[in-house]
């Protein structure tokens, strides 16, 4: 990465403010910026650091007012963090990119490779899988019986796919990833033992999907888990069986969904949030960090908080409330006891 600032302008159809000649070779945050590093400035809570980074060239929303003189170079830009994420884009396409087919690995006769394929050494590819164009399978990946992966997907090292699963185009899988594991299905007998319910579905991916690492999606009873398009997970999240994520909705870590719950489009999810299971959330619903929900959403857009899960407004409401109970506890201590002592009299 060898590139001036006029270029980088050039590139995001940005307007340069300083030096149009300086020069970056990497990229760094801009609290610990060096010297020939490009960093970027989106939030305000970072703004003192504009003032003090040793970058060279920083880029910046076209609203930026700076409040004191600048010693770097600036590129104004619509939208900075979305400029910095199409740099980062283009810069991790010029890495080199792996191909071929590694030894030892196991593939099956019965599978269908597509054209310049990945497959990392220790890798298993079972029975009449189909692997796309420009697919990468990591070291140390199981691909299941049956398995479609679609073109330009990646597969990260020590990923499993189970049987049956359907990945769609242009998804990220990272490593530690279970889809397609068995949905939490059991039923007890006459004697109080719990019998295992076969789980005979299997679970899909469309398109751009990315799941985090150590994330698991169990697959159907019958039928799919569906996780659809553009929707993004993050690392250590729970899908249980026959549950349904919308197109583009995204999840922190931790968050656990129960069996045969349907997400819509667009909701976000903060960190440890749990939804209970046979449960319908709508679109663009908003859950903040350790939600718990146990019941549906009947509107869209609603922002919830707390558990259960209420309103944001009356949750900011109550827990300056909770904060006070004390203090009221006391009070109605001391209100009790003066009654009583008037009733005595």
């Amino acid at each position: 990465m060898n590139f001036k600032a006029s270029q980088i302008a050039e590139f995001l159809k940005g307007k340069v403010e300083g030096d149009p000649e300086a020069v970056v070779t990497d990229v760094s945050k801009i609290e610990e910026g060096k010297k020939n590093t490009l960093t970027f400035l989106a939030n305000p809570k970072y703004s003192k650091y504009i003032y003090e980074t040793k970058a060279s060239v920083v880029i910046v929303n076209d609203d930026f007012v700076p409040e004191k003189e600048l010693k770097v170079t600036l590129i104004r830009v619509p939208d900075a963090y979305q400029a910095l994420a199409m740099l980062l884009d283009v810069y991790e396409r010029s890495i080199p990119q792996k191909t071929g087919i590694e030894q030892p690995c196991f593939i099956d006769e019965s599978a269908t490779l597509g054209k310049d394929i990945y497959v990392g050494a220790f890798a298993y590819i079972g029975q009449n899988v189909k692997l796309g164009d420009n697919v990468k399978i990591y070291p140390q990946s199981y691909i299941g019986d049956n398995v479609e992966i679609k073109d330009n997907s990646i597969i990260y090292a020590g990923a499993k796919i189970y049987r049956s699963c359907k990945i769609g185009q242009n998804c990220i899988i990272h490593s530690g990833a279970v889809v397609g594991s068995d949905g939490f299905g059991f039923a007890p007998d006459e004697n109080g033992e719990y019998k295992k319910i076969a789980q005979v579905g299997n679970v899909i991916l469309e398109d751009n999907v990315e799941i985090g690492s150590n994330t698991t999606i169990d697959r159907a009873t019958m039928g799919s888990t569906v996780i659809h398009k553009g929707a993004k997970l993050d690392n250590l999240i729970q899908i249980g069986h026959n549950v349904e994520v919308g197109s583009r909705t995204v999840m922190a870590a931790q968050t656990g969904i129960a069996g045969s719950t349907k997400i819509g489009e667009e909701c976000m999810m903060g960190g440890q949030v749990g939804i209970a299971g046979h449960l319908n959330i709508p679109d663009r619903v908003k859950f903040g960090a350790q939600s718990g929900v146990p019941n549906s959403v009947k509107k869209e857009g609603t922002v919830l908080l707390g558990a259960p899960a209420i309103d944001a407004t009356n949750f900011a409401k109550s827990a300056i409330i909770f904060k006070k109970l004390p203090e009221i506890y006391r009070k109605l201590n001391e209100i009790e006891k003066t009654l009583n002592d008037i009733t005595k009299q």
